[in-house]
């Protein structure tokens, strides 16, 4: 693999500096400064890299996606089957142990809630909402014709199950102490099962 240039490896960093400062301060108060001690840089390398914060901030939703579907690729490089790949997923999403990241779950709650108030923010958010979405959608049609039914319900699925995704990052993040450890995961996969098993076979 290349290695990333000069400038590649400071925006990572800088990113980074973002990622870390939102989880000890939250976004309105991760001030550069703040983001440039997290990241150990100058504050003045910050704005050589990026324009203000927000432009870091739309950085560290297009690296969070990234690095979420890094994690399913990994998981899903040794599936057989559409079962496995759609376990991969939602392990990859969901499940706690290697790879889990808690900060960047919580991360992606704040980028959430930005996303309603700054319209560039909402636009790189739904972009990779909507590339979850298709991924998603994808593996459930496989899975429903694995399963001898009709793929016609995938897409209405697919989005059930971000939204579940998306309350379960938030309860997490706000609420983690008081919801059942480890249940998102199985659950998810739960509700695929009772969906398919409702399903009429295909004709």
């Amino acid at each position: 693999m290349a290695r990333k240039s000069n400038t590649e490896q400071r925006r990572a960093e800088i990113v980074a500096g973002l990622l870390a400062a939102i989880g000890e301060h939250g976004y309105d108060k991760a001030t550069v400064q703040t983001i440039a001690a997290r990241a150990g840089l100058a504050p003045g390398l910050i704005h050589y890299h990026f324009k203000n914060k927000e432009d870091i901030l739309l950085a560290l939703v297009r690296s969070l996606a990234a690095v979420a579907r890094e994690r399913y690729d990994a998981l899903a490089a040794s599936a057989a089957t559409a079962d496995d790949r759609l376990k991969a997923y939602v392990d990859a999403r969901l499940a706690l142990g290697d790879g889990a990241a808690p900060h960047a779950v919580a991360a992606w709650v704040v980028i959430g809630a930005e996303a309603v108030r700054q319209p560039q923010v909402r636009a790189v958010y739904q972009d990779a909402v909507a590339a979850e979405l298709a991924l998603l959608e994808g593996l459930l049609r496989d899975y429903l014709d694995a399963h001898g039914k009709p793929p016609g319900g995938a897409a209405r699925l697919a989005a059930a199950l971000v939204a579940f995704m998306e309350g379960a990052f938030q309860l997490a993040s706000a609420a983690g102490d008081v919801m059942p450890q480890g249940y998102a995961a199985p659950m998810a996969l739960e509700l695929v099962r009772r969906f398919a098993a409702a399903e009429p076979d295909a004709g």
